[in-house]
């Protein structure tokens, strides 16, 4: 199978489905995370510049735990995330390129306004992607056959899909911390471990669970 996960910064991946991730990576799925942003507005210690290196060593530290397979950047203006034409287009001729069998990306809720901005185009070029049109993107249509929302900042209030990550949360948790620049600013590493727990123990799917908003799966019958 192919993954194609949609994270607005560096550490919402692994925040959102870091454990699902690390599942498929145990199914020896084919696995490629799309960084919206490199974080480089993540703290006012460092210069953009600086900081964005940091950010870039930490996902190659972090990827080196998960195990995933590669890392697509669109260097999007971190905390300027906006619908625009050229990112759309951009992100529909990634779809078509990998043509992914599951997509994963932020819920519309998220209270992050680059959060929210990422579903907005994300769920845009998944429509697209299918389309026989826009002759301007690269690339055959590809219908997605299953679409998966995470939740990062929001907690998501109508979950219909659980993922039981019990058995994946330490390795989960060692990438998270692998993002050391962030945690030092917020806990994050603690308060996903809290998430996770309280969403496995609140569904009976496992001591941990990641919790998701399905947007579309594939045919039952």
């Amino acid at each position: 199978m192919n993954i194609l996960v949609f994270s607005p910064h560096p550490d919402d991946d692994i925040i959102g489905c870091g454990g699902s991730i690390v599942k498929h990576v145990k199914n020896k799925h084919l696995i490629k995370i799309v960084y919206m942003t490199n974080g480089d507005a993540g703290d006012l210690k460092y210069s953009k510049n600086e900081m964005a290196d940091i950010r870039k060593k930490e996902i190659t530290d972090a990827k080196a735990i998960l195990g995933f397979d590669e890392t697509i950047f669109l260097n999007l203006e971190d905390g300027y995330i906006e619908y625009e034409t050229k990112t759309i287009n951009k992100l529909t001729q990634i779809i078509r390129e990998n043509k992914p069998d599951i997509i994963y990306f932020p819920h519309e809720l998220e209270s992050h306004r680059d959060h929210s901005n990422t579903y907005i185009l994300v769920n845009e070029a998944i429509k697209r992607a299918a389309m026989n049109s826009f002759q301007e993107i690269i690339g055959e249509p590809w219908y997605v056959p299953i679409v998966l929302c995470y939740e990062v900042w929001t907690p998501i209030q109508e979950i219909n899909y659980v993922e039981d990550i019990t058995a994946e949360i330490n390795i989960k948790l060692e990438a998270l911390k692998k993002h050391s620049s962030q945690l030092d600013n917020v806990a994050y590493d603690q308060a996903i471990r809290g998430l996770n727990r309280y969403r496995g123990a609140m569904t009976g799917m496992g001591e941990f669970a990641e919790c998701f908003k399905m947007l579309r799966t594939n045919k039952i019958i």
